[in-house]
């Protein structure tokens, strides 16, 4: 009887150690996972936006204050950006010196959103005027560059509505892409990225967030191959 009891009190002894043993194994196991997990989610944000600034680190981006916003979330260095508030086609002309210097292989034009509530008869055929002279300038300039126009972006139905000069946003896109065929430059149209990303709005309804613009060098990635 006396063996018998020390028999079961061994084995028992046996069970509740190997047990032990599993759940620390199975707490470190469950440990490791979590903070693998947490780098994996780290590693990927750092590593992007690195490669979007290796990617297009021989291209600017001329534009207005959308454009301005590369640079403004630091999705790309302020070298690669030249752009602000209320800029227009005609007004980016002042930027071409500063354009030639920096010597870009690649140059995309952002211009538009305040073309169009420009107040004189006939905003667009005024605006895109200045837009041919801008690019026949980048061209005398810059001969070697690839030249990209790209598609205005559109507002909310909000501002739409409060503003209704931004019905005009298609009408111009059109203009633009008669100029680029014209011109014998390339157009890229912005418009998928919202297709599938109705929340990419700042709070004015205008500009964006940081979501917006690594969206768009996703699509233009290509053009600078």
């Amino acid at each position: 009887m006396v063996k018998k009891i020390i028999s079961i009190l061994f084995i028992g002894s046996i069970v509740l150690t190997l047990a032990a043993c599993g759940n620390e194994r199975n707490g470190q196991d469950s440990q490791n996972l979590s903070l693998q997990a947490q780098a994996n989610r780290a590693t990927p944000t750092a590593s992007t936006e690195t490669s979007y600034k290796s990617i297009f680190q021989n291209s600017v981006f001329l534009g207005d204050s959308i454009t301005e916003g590369l640079s403004f979330h630091d999705v790309l260095d302020e070298m690669n950006v030249l752009a602000g508030a209320g800029k227009t086609a005609e007004f980016a002309m002042e930027d071409i010196d500063d354009l030639t210097k920096r010597n870009p292989k690649h140059i995309f034009i952002q211009l538009g959103s305040d073309d169009i509530l420009w107040p004189t008869d006939n905003p667009k055929k005024y605006s895109l005027i200045h837009y041919a002279k801008l690019i026949g300038v980048i061209k005398e300039k810059l001969p070697k560059a690839n030249i990209t126009l790209l598609s205005v972006t559109p507002v909310t139905p909000e501002v739409e509505k409060k503003d209704p000069r931004y019905k005009n946003i298609s009408d111009y896109n059109q203009g633009l892409i008669e100029l680029a065929a014209k011109e014998q430059i390339r157009y890229v149209d912005l418009s998928p990225i919202f297709a599938d990303n109705p929340n990419l709005h700042d709070a004015d309804g205008i500009h964006f967030k940081a979501e917006f613009y690594s969206l768009m060098l996703d699509l233009l990635k290509d053009q600078v191959k």
